[in-house]
């Protein structure tokens, strides 16, 4: 049955879905429980499961990945949250250096189906290191998923995905579209986590985003469809893995690609996809691969965020300059 709901209350449903299927389903994290969440995305969880399967930690970003670890080579699932993107940092070292390299350091023999969700982004006037966009630091690291929904459907489906997956996850979640609602069905077959998805069709140019910037990427198709121009929009969903394929598909078909992210344009996920599409898709393209994102610098004070995010002019302006070519 679908039923319309918001992003947050999507990943509500999938996680309680989770907890209500498997008892090794765990949900750790600061003021996950008897708060739900400082966006209310555990909302009611801890009384209908209970402390010991919803759990309040102390406010240790390394202590509550450590721990999940521990918890998962016992044969647990667990999903801790991190309650702001920048209070990721305390726990990087025990990501990277355990959690993404312990299947590869026992041979194979250790699985680790831990995920990572971390609210994400910027949009919604927050004090600094509330609104950064790590993903691409975390999408370099070998034995790392990361992923990214844009709309509440993905977010339900990709959160069941992760939590099943027996490699850890990094669930970025877009908080600025937590609230956007969209129809789910919970009933549907989904397709592959890491499988990017068409959400508009067009003929002149592709537009490549994910999470928070999909729906802006919409908005832009179809401002250019008032000037008749044809944009499609392809929504990666996964960071990396990377679908390659689907994005060298689109650029045979339009045979021009505007990549679009929050995260710094400086070594970020648009640089890897510019690359890699250049080497693909060399004598189909008609236009250099341009990118839109944040600028390198730290993300500014909330006043001045509209001015460092990327918005509608700044899609449409490097539209424009690849359709020029």
């Amino acid at each position: 049955m679908a039923e319309k709901m918001a992003l947050a209350k999507a990943i509500n449903e999938s996680l309680r879905r989770a907890l209500e299927s498997d008892p090794k389903v765990l949900i750790m994290g600061e003021d996950v429980g008897k708060l739900g969440g400082v966006f209310r995305v555990t909302d009611g969880l801890q009384k209908d499961f209970g402390e010991s399967r919803v759990i309040d930690t102390p406010l240790a970003e390394s202590g509550i990945v450590g721990t999940a670890i521990g918890l998962a080579l016992r044969g647990y699932r667990p999903v801790v949250e991190i309650q702001f993107d920048g209070f990721v940092f305390p726990a990087y070292d025990q990501i990277v250096t355990q959690l993404a390299k312990m299947h590869a350091r026992s041979l194979g023999k250790v699985k680790l189906p831990v995920v990572v969700r971390i609210p994400y982004g910027g949009g919604i006037g927050a004090v600094e290191h509330h609104s950064e966009s790590p993903e691409a630091l975390f999408a370099h690291v070998a034995g790392l998923k990361v992923v990214s929904p844009g709309n509440a459907s993905d977010a339900y489906w990709m959160m069941q995905q992760a939590i099943q997956s027996d490699d850890p996850v990094i669930f970025f979640e877009p908080k600025r579209r937590y609230w956007d609602k969209a129809e789910v069905n919970t009933e549907a077959i989904p397709g592959p986590l890491h499988k990017a998805q068409v959400v508009r069709e067009g003929t002149d140019l592709t537009l490549v985003a994910y999470g928070p910037m999909v729906k802006l990427c919409l908005e832009a198709a179809a401002a250019a469809a008032e000037e008749g121009k044809s944009l499609e929009v392809l929504d990666l969903r996964s960071i990396s893995p990377l679908d390659f394929d689907s994005i060298q598909t689109s650029v045979q078909r339009t045979r021009r690609l505007v990549v679009v992210h929050e995260a710094p344009v400086f070594l970020g996920s648009g640089a890897e996809i510019a690359a890699r599409i250049t080497e693909r898709c060399f004598y189909h393209l008609e236009a250099p691969v341009l990118r839109v994102g944040g600028y390198h610098a730290p993300y500014p004070p909330a006043r001045l965020e509209e001015e460092y995010l990327p918005g509608l002019d700044r899609v449409l302006d490097a539209v424009d300059r690849a359709l020029a070519y």
